[in-house]
């Protein structure tokens, strides 16, 4: 069995919002190659969502509904992000990779 510090934190949550993790030797397995995009659409998401953020706090106008809608969806992505960067925080210390 895979060591934990080896497992491969995946970018979705499992039941109870229990995150789920990724046992394998292959980086180009289908669920590797799975999670990376999945990874890469939250981030593009991410990326998308903050500049429609800008635009909407730059609104004096904006109602109350449109910043609660943008604060939840902010929420979500900042939760998203933050598991793709311990996930990759991970996997760049087990690779031997370390940071500058």
């Amino acid at each position: 069995m895979t060591a934990r510090n080896e497992l491969r934190l995946l970018p979705w949550s499992g039941p109870d919002g229990k995150p789920c993790y990724l046992s394998t030797d292959d980086p180009d397995s289908y669920m590797s190659r799975l999670a990376d995009n999945i990874e890469s659409i939250q981030l593009d998401v991410a990326a998308r969502l903050l500049g429609e953020s800008l635009v909407t706090l730059d609104d004096q106008d904006a109602d109350l509904n449109d910043l609660r809608r943008l604060g939840h969806d902010l929420t979500g992505v900042l939760r998203d992000v933050l598991r793709v960067a311990a996930s990759r925080e991970h996997l760049l210390a087990t690779s031997g990779h370390h940071r500058i």
